[in-house]
């Protein structure tokens, strides 16, 4: 019987060698568009992980509904530039040395060729608005909005045009940890509504050469303000609170419980804020859902959808105060769990979804599959396409998660196992315990679980790279 070409793609792949054609092209339709779609911290609460009871995400639920979610995906680095640095390059924290926010790509690693200058070698012509490098780079793009390639908006700060009266969430100290209704229905200038503006334009356009898009969505990234009609969609008595248990950092190591931002929470729960918190957090994450959603809208208007894949990522979760914590920079379910969805024409089925572990580090080997071509060496990812083609397919590596050097998690279908630098380990099993509150890393019953994991740490770490450099979004938040 002859290979069908579902079949012929998942065994090229299988078997290690670089892929020649992509879906479309062996389907005789050339080379295949890319929109590659990112949406800053948004964590699990949205789509179909149904971390949150309540969160409204229709569009990125329409766009699951057509191609294939991965429900256990998780990200390099639970802070914006080192995972960032590490999706766009295919290199770990762990193989780059860039670790935090204030180590510059190009500093870390002059030469390294980023996805879309592969890409763009490979006949592609690259574009890109908002936010995504952490910081910008030029040399990737042919195309960048806005030009400085910082996709940081003025509203992202304490200098807020947005806001008149600051904090508007009226907690002294805020900072940029600070939220409340916009004073214009418009998010303006360089946020997302610009980006969906100018990702709309270059839809449009006839292009001579397959394009790849990158489209980087600044919220639900602090500072929390949109448009009022979005807290209108979360009545504040209404809102749910995560499930918190008061006494979960008690048998987390020292390590670990150094991470948690207890102050930030006693802040938050002493000013009687949490459920205004969540509410804001939902309000801005149902507005990035609708500025993909004029994104996808625009892909079917200019009859772009049957040659176009489409990814959707995050590049770290955020927690709401789950173990007394709040923002990213952690290793626990919350912080390291994103969405994760691609569309593609010719391969994915639709309304799938895929349980195995995977790692964002793991989208630029797979494009380079999707796209025909050829992979490149020494990258840390492995491709999904045997995944996209068959989501139950054999997949033996945990998810990998780095904070800081030495600092890691690792993430399989059933356990969490974090070890820390100076030793200590966390490990968590989600048959039992989803929500992480049991530390099992002392119960000698589950050695050989955590043995199998922690076979999969990085053999070694990279020094630091050098702070500083190019790095124009250098907030902590």
């Amino acid at each position: 019987m002859p290979l069908s070409r579902r079949s012929l793609l998942a065994g090229t792949v299988a078997t290690g060698a670089a892929a020649a054609l992509s879906p479309l092209s062996l389907a005789g339709k050339g080379k295949p568009n890319v929109l590659f779609i990112s949406i800053d911290d948004l964590n699990d609460w949205g789509g179909v992980l149904g971390g949150h009871p309540q969160a409204k995400t229709p569009f990125l639920d329409r766009l699951a509904s057509r191609g294939v979610s991965f429900t256990n995906a998780h990200c390099p680095a639970p802070v914006c530039n080192p995972s960032r640095v590490a999706v766009l390059t295919g290199k770990r924290p762990s193989t780059s040395g860039v670790y935090d926010n204030h180590q510059a790509l190009r500093r870390a690693m002059p030469d390294v060729a980023t996805l879309p200058q592969h890409l763009r070698t490979h006949g592609y012509t690259v574009m890109g608005a908002g936010k995504v490098f952490h910081a910008g780079d030029p040399q990737s793009w042919d195309d960048y909005d806005p030009k400085d390639g910082c996709g940081r908006p003025p509203d992202a700060g304490s200098a807020s045009p947005r806001q008149k009266d600051k904090p508007a969430n009226g907690i002294a100290g805020s900072g940029s940890f600070d939220w409340g209704p916009g004073r214009s229905e418009n998010d303006g200038k360089y946020s997302d509504d610009r980006v969906a503006d100018q990702v709309i334009k270059w839809l449009k356009k006839d292009h001579d050469q397959p394009f790849f898009i990158a489209a980087g969505l600044f919220r639900p990234h602090l500072p929390w303000y949109v448009p009022q009609a979005y807290f209108d969609m979360y009545p504040l008595d209404r809102v749910v609170l995560p499930v918190v248990k008061p006494d979960d950092l008690d048998d987390v190591p020292e390590a670990g419980r150094r991470l948690a931002r207890i102050a930030d929470h006693e802040r938050i729960t002493k000013a009687g804020k949490w459920a205004h918190a969540v509410q804001a957090y939902l309000a801005s994450l149902t507005f990035a859902d609708a500025q993909l959603g004029r994104i996808l809208d625009a892909v079917v208007d200019s009859d772009r959808s049957k040659d176009t894949i489409i990814v959707v990522w995050s590049d770290h979760g955020w927690s709401l105060g789950e173990k007394q914590h709040w923002k990213k920079f952690a290793l626990w379910e919350e912080c390291t769990r994103v969405p994760l969805v691609f569309k593609v024409p010719g391969l994915t089925e639709k309304g799938t979804t895929c349980g195995r572990p995977v790692g964002l580090i793991d989208l630029y080997p797979t494009l380079l599959d999707l796209c025909g071509v050829p992979q490149r060496a020494n990258l840390d990812g492995q491709s999904l396409v045997p995944l996209l083609t068959d989501p139950g397919a054999a997949w033996e590596r945990p998810a990998l998660t780095t904070h800081g050097a030495g600092n890691h998690a690792l993430r399989s279908e059933r356990w969490r196992y974090i070890r820390y630098a100076d030793g200590s380990e966390e490990l968590y099993d989600h048959d039992a315990d989803p929500n992480e509150w049991t530390n099992l890393a002392q119960d000698g019953r589950h050695a050989a679980a955590k043995a199998a994991l922690a076979a999969w740490l990085p053999s070694s770490d990279a020094a630091p790279a050098p702070q500083g450099g190019e790095v124009c979004i250098s907030d902590d938040d």
